[in-house]
Formats: C-alpha cells, structure tokens, sequence
C-alpha cells in the first residue's frame, strides 16, 4: 500500500501524462498552413488545395498537401511485365513530336534538347514504348449533357478500348459535384456500368473534378504514365477553384497530362461564355502536355477519342536532373526541341513546366502486363 504523498504524485503523473496527450491529439487534428507557390514567375501566388472526391456515393476526401507524383525512370521489360525504377530527383516527360499535323515516331534520344528556365539539360533516361497507363475518364453530368452523354459514353469505351490491354481507368461524373462511379479497373464492362451513372442535373464544377481527379490519379494509379481525359459542354460554374489555383495543383503533382474534350456547341451557350470555355480547356491541357478538342458535334467525338488514344500510345518518354538543386522552390519551366535530318520544323508537346519534390528516397514498383 502506498502512502498518501506517493499516490498524490502518482496521480499527478498520470493527469499530467493524459493532458499531454490530449494536447498533441488536437495538435495533429488542426489543418497545416497551406504552401503559397507562383503558378509561374509572372502569375500571383495561390494557396495549394485540394477538393473532396466522392466515391461510390459515399464521402472519401482527396489527399491533402502537396502529393509528390511517382516520378518514372527507366522502364524495362522483365518477364511477363515491366519493372519501373524510379527516382524522385528525375524530372519525367512526356513527348509528343509533331512534323506539321503528322506525329513523328522516328526519332532517338539524341534528337532532343530540353532546357529549365533557359540551361540545357543531359538527358538520363529515354523511352519510346507504349508503356502503360493510367487513365482518368472525367465526365461531365451536368443538366446540359443529358442528350450527349449516350454518344459520350460510347467514345470513352472506344478509347478504352483502342488501349493498351495492361492499362487502368476510373469513371469520375461530376455536376456541382464529383464522384467516382467506378475506381481503378481494366474490366470494360465495371467502366460501361459506372459511365451509366446518369443523372444529369445541377451545376459544372469542372476545376474541382478535375484537381480531385487529378489527386486520386496520382494517389492510386499504378501505371508508368498517368492521363485525364475531361468531356464538357460548358464552362465552370460551380468550383471552390478557379482556373489558374487547377494548374497550379495539377503542376504540383508533375504527372498528369489532361486531353480535354470541349462540345462547345448548340443554342444555350453565348459567343462570349464559348470563348471562356474554350480558353479555360486549352489551358488545362496546354500546361501539362495534353490537347483540347472542340467538335462541331456529337458524331466527332468518337473519332476524336480514337485520336487521343493514338496520340497516348504514340509519345516519347524523358528524364534528368535538374542542374537547380531541388531544395530551391518555385516554378520551373521547361521547353524541349527536336530536330532530325530529313525533317521539317518539328513540333514537341509536353508540359510547361513543374515545382520541384524534395526527394526522400528511391522506389522501385512492378507493373504487370
């Protein structure tokens, strides 16, 4: 039995030791400061933020921070599968080559030069497979698109489709709202079955769907290469984002590349919000390597997922260092040339640019085949 002196100092030990715990408990429970990053050198700051993501109809939020995208190495055939060495430090981009409207698939690491804000880069790793990918198919399920939607389904299945058959794919439907109806598969009829979610109404959150997406893309995906594709009819509308705070988060994670799909046409939009739309789409898909399409009608889309499959299945695959030590922040553009005897002026699309990741460790990851 203790005496009473030491049981009062034993109990004010463990009350102690309970506040303590309880202190650092809602410590850990408050939200960090969000980072502030320029777009890029001339744009305004933004705070970096991300946007919840419903899945199934139920509640998941999107991760929070700043996710530091998988950066793709080398990518070697091993077996029945690729094993994908990868290294945070190296800077990964993909290439598409344009010789006026013809893509150009002939050409060898040596074709290249890519500059950081302005210094030439050495090129470390180069590929030109149609390596697997991750595919994000971001559709819009809002009032306006409920005629569209069965030509719309029926074109992203066909990019599904014309596909490499190790490739992945989520359905995102979203209005003022984002869900994801069905999550990473390669079975065509889990994708047909969450595209059937139709229930077009509400508004167009577009930028949220998309940095949601984005996030879930790069959280989840587990393939080498990483692509949203967005189906729209109309401008944002609903978003807690705006255009320029959507790059900016999409460039923070330094891997998707977005193809947009703009059906900018019928009586119920103006001249004026057309315009908005349209710049709104080029520059999403402008800044990180992808392209914007705007079909006069429905009947065009089919044959514009065909070419964005294409497309996909045709880029080149880049890496290096950085010269600029990565503990040095703020945006970096990036611009790569090509050129080859025999060729024209050649066209390279590719990101813009990215914040740099300061690296923790190198990873390796297998991807099946």
């Amino acid at each position: 039995m203790l005496d009473p002196a030491t049981m009062r100092l034993r109990n004010n030990i463990i009350l102690a030791v309970l506040v303590a715990g309880a202190a650092l408990a809602a410590a850990a429970q408050q939200p960090a400061a969000p980072a502030v990053i320029a777009t890029t050198p001339a744009s305004q700051a933004v705070p970096a933020q991300t946007v919840p993501l419903a899945v199934d109809r139920d509640p998941v939020r999107a991760p929070e921070g700043t996710v530091a995208a998988p950066a793709t190495g080398p990518v070697n055939k091993e077996g029945p599968g690729y094993r994908i060495v990868t290294d945070v430090e190296e800077v990964v981009l993909n290439a598409t080559v344009l010789n006026g409207s013809q893509i150009v698939q002939t050409l060898t690491k040596d074709d290249f030069q890519v500059y950081e804000d302005g210094v030439k880069q050495s090129l470390l790793s180069f590929q030109h497979t149609d390596l697997p990918v991750s595919i994000g198919l971001v559709i819009d399920n809002s009032g306006s698109m409920y005629r569209k939607r069965p030509s719309v389904n029926k074109s992203a299945l066909d990019l599904i489709t014309a596909s490499n058959p190790s490739d992945e794919a989520f359905v995102v439907n979203f209005s003022d709202e984002a869900f994801i109806d069905c999550d990473f598969t390669a079975d065509i009829n889990k994708l047909r079955d969450g595209l059937s979610h139709i229930d077009s109404r509400g508004g167009t959150a577009l930028y949220d769907a998309v940095v949601a997406s984005a996030d879930h893309l790069v959280e989840q995906g587990k393939r080498p290469k990483q692509v949203l594709v967005l189906i729209t009819d109309g401008d944002d509308n609903a978003s807690t984002l705006n255009l320029e705070q959507t790059i900016h988060r999409v460039q923070e994670l330094s891997g998707p590349v977005i193809y947009t799909i703009g059906l900018l046409f019928g009586d119920e939009m103006t001249r004026a919000k057309v315009r908005h739309a349209r710049r709104s789409l080029e520059l999403l898909s402008g800044e990180t390597g992808g392209m914007a399409f705007f079909p006069k009608s429905i009947e065009e889309v089919d044959q514009i997922a065909a070419e964005v499959a294409r497309d996909i299945r045709s880029q080149y695959t880049l890496g290096y260092h950085s010269t600029k030590p990565t503990s040095v922040p703020g945006f970096r553009r990036i611009e790569v040339t090509a050129e080859t005897k025999g060729m024209g002026k050649l066209t390279v699309r590719t990101r813009t640019g990215y914040f740099p990741v300061v690296p923790k460790q190198k990873q390796t990851a297998e991807v099946t085949k």
